[in-house]
């Protein structure tokens, strides 16, 4: 391996939004995220709707004339 090219490889700790902590080893240091394993609906089995930007309530609004006129 050439020398001084390869970023440094340290000890990181990864914070969820949900609380959990999650100490490994990586090039970025500290980081925060937003969902984990022990939040995200595919591994907990629970349906969770994740909205980002109120694009849910947007989406509704924007059809709900459309729910009530095929009645």
């Amino acid at each position: 391996m050439k020398e001084g090219i390869h970023p440094k490889y340290q000890a990181a700790t990864f914070t969820c939004s949900c609380g959990n902590v999650v100490k490994t080893s990586a090039t970025i240091g500290d980081q925060h995220i937003e969902i984990c394993d022990n939040c995200h609906p595919f591994y907990t089995g629970k349906s969770k709707l994740v909205d980002t930007a109120g694009r849910v309530e947007r989406f509704n609004a924007r059809y709900a004339s459309l729910k009530t006129a095929s009645k």
